[in-house]
């Protein structure tokens, strides 16, 4: 299975219902009251964690593709310089050479891979939508997650990052954190591939666009902090919840 590899909110206090995420259909889901007592526990321990980094849909979908294969601190890095260069813009680093723009994302690790894959999507977006992100709000979620997944280098994570950061679709992004805690908290075989386990979350939860926000970044918090691959389950918020690590 491929590894699951953030508009920067205004910072309120956020708060949710959970009650009301789980779908009217889905009275007496088992699953959908699980992932509901889930999020009720880390957004308690938690609260809102301000996701995703960036100020703008163009910083966004830049940071979408940086952060493969690496950690968020060499992201700013690279942003930080995009942002000295004052080309922290999708039309003006269409604009540039692919040398030029790959050693300004240098920090983010993997530079000319990456400054390949933002061409791409830039060819994408100019070529076929006139370089306008409002032309694409027109354009229904899971088609234009069909042609994000077109773009050279577009995974589904980072598609559906894109889609529910930069143009608040609602889709659940799941990664790595998302598998462990799901497969430790037997809510997926461990066989479950990433369609499986956006499904899971899509399929028992109210669709919501803050709300799959909330949710996916606490993942990530929980499991950077408790649910490493090494556990730490004392002091986990989830802790007394069943759980089974793994074995092998």
């Amino acid at each position: 299975m491929q590894k699951f590899n953030r508009i920067k909110q205004k910072k309120q206090n956020i708060s949710f219902d959970v009650s009301k995420k789980v779908p009217d259909n889905a009275a007496g889901n088992m699953t959908g009251q699980k992932l509901q007592q889930i999020y009720k526990l880390l957004f308690e321990r938690f609260g809102p964690q301000h996701w995703w980094p960036g100020e703008t849909a163009d910083e966004i979908i830049i940071g979408a593709i940086l952060t493969q294969n690496t950690n968020w601190q060499n992201v700013e890095k690279a942003i930080l310089n995009l942002k000295k260069a004052s080309l922290i813009s999708l039309e003006k680093l269409y604009s540039i050479e692919q040398e030029q723009l790959a050693q300004l994302i240098r920090p983010a690790g993997y530079y000319n891979i990456k400054a390949k894959r933002l061409k791409s999507l830039l060819k994408w977006l100019f070529e076929q939508h006139n370089g306008l992100l409002k032309e694409i709000e027109t354009i229904k979620t899971e088609a234009l997650r069909e042609e994000l997944l077109q773009i050279n280098g577009v995974g589904r994570e980072t598609a559906d990052s894109i889609l529910l950061y930069a143009f608040q679709r609602p889709v659940f992004v799941v990664d790595a954190y998302t598998y462990r805690i799901a497969t430790r908290h037997q809510l997926i075989e461990r066989e479950c591939d990433y369609e499986g386990l956006r499904s899971l979350f899509e399929d028992n939860l109210q669709s919501d666009v803050k709300f799959f926000n909330e949710y996916h970044a606490l993942l990530v918090r929980v499991g950077k902090e408790f649910c490493k691959p090494q556990a730490r389950c004392s002091g986990c918020p989830l802790e007394k919840l069943p759980h089974q690590l793994e074995t092998d």
